[in-house]
């Protein structure tokens, strides 16, 4: 027998669900897609039909395919900090001892292209809507610098401190550092690099870190 009462339980795409926990679902399915299709398999509608809600129900916390584009690159971001994150954490040493602080450096490096190479969707949504998403991802909490460019920054504050980088290439430092890696990562990606065998590409990765470790400067610093 069919019950038609109040007490029947409802599909679960007709559950109401908390606004919160949608919008939640409707990114976390928008990052999924761009894991396995990159930004453009990112759609507002097949992410109500993961989440299991009315496609309607998406206009109540996105205006439009982009602004969930907006919210998955950021996530896709956080993920890659993340990773470079872990990387440093698992270098031991002091703050101030030059052997760690270039390992910091070289792990930050590493876990970029790790990235890149293990997660293509979700590295080129990263970086697919440069006016809207803020690479500094301004609002964090407090505490140790939490993206990617903050952390390549506390890097190289570090190797300051530590005595392998003059103080005075400093400045801005940061930015050809961040072009040579990432400009591997896309070249190997998704660029004429991109059928290279693992073993060749590895190689190049290492020869680009050594060369940025190469160019930040010597541990031993000249007599006066």
């Amino acid at each position: 027998m069919t019950t038609n009462g109040p007490s029947a339980e409802k599909h679960p795409a007709q559950r109401r669900r908390p606004r919160g926990a949608v919008r939640e679902g409707l990114v976390a399915a928008g990052v999924e897609m761009a894991r396995t299709g990159g930004p453009d398999a990112v759609v507002l509608r097949e992410a109500t039909r993961i989440v299991g809600v009315v496609p309607n129900a998406a206009y109540r916390h996105f205006a439009d395919r982009d602004e969930l584009l907006a919210e998955v690159c950021l996530a896709a971001m956080r993920e890659l900090a993340g990773r470079m994150a872990a990387g440093v954490a698992r270098v031991e040493g002091e703050r101030g001892d030059p052997v760690a602080a270039r390992l910091r450096l070289y792990a930050i490096g590493v876990a970029y292209l790790e990235f890149a190479r293990e997660q293509p969707g979700l590295f080129a949504t990263a970086f697919s809507l440069p006016q809207q998403h803020g690479y500094d991802m301004p609002g964090t909490e407090p505490g140790p610098p939490r993206t990617p460019l903050g952390q390549l920054r506390a890097a190289l504050d570090e190797l300051v401190d530590a005595g392998v980088l003059d103080e005075g290439r400093r400045d801005g430092i940061e930015y050809p550092i961040w072009s040579a890696v990432h400009g591997l990562a896309v070249l190997a990606g998704q660029g004429p690099l991109r059928d290279l065998p693992a073993p060749a590409r590895e190689h190049l990765e290492n020869l680009t870190m050594a060369f940025l470790d190469h160019g930040i400067g010597s541990v031993d610093q000249p007599a006066e």
